[in-house]
């Protein structure tokens, strides 16, 4: 396994911290790390709130990327409570279609199983996406 998986899978345990904010807003359950194309690494946490206004992880890493001015991703990884990794979801899948179009987030690589070090590509979980 390339050790930029054990990197970005360090920089997604650091931010890892379920905590309660408020009564009604839950974070850090879920922490995501994300590769931009310039190699650099951006992280964050989920966002739960009781009114379905909060954000995901791997979309909240996004965000941190766009917000520190890159746009292109190239690899993304999440870390659940228990330490294991999973697919994004489809809010997430669709972020990172819309910002990668012309068919560029299909190379997209994803951590599915950090601990076997599998993984996959966005364009196989996402093969006819409606905005093709």
């Amino acid at each position: 396994m390339d050790s930029i998986w054990t990197e970005m899978y360090e920089a997604a345990k650091a931010v890892l911290n379920a905590r309660r904010i408020s009564a009604y807003i839950t974070c850090g359950e879920v922490a995501a790390a994300i590769r931009s194309k310039s190699g650099k690494i951006y992280t964050g946490v989920c966002i739960d709130t009781c009114s379905t206004l909060g954000i995901c992880a791997e979309r909240n890493a996004i965000f941190n990327m766009i917000t520190n001015g890159e746009q292109e991703i190239d690899k993304v990884l999440c870390v659940m409570p228990d330490g294991s990794n999973g697919a994004p979801c489809g809010a997430c899948r669709e972020l990172m279609v819309q910002l990668m179009p012309d068919g560029k987030y299909k190379d997209i690589e994803i951590m599915l199983d950090y601990a076997s070090g599998r993984t996959i590509r966005l364009g196989d979980i996402t093969p006819e996406w409606w905005i093709q």
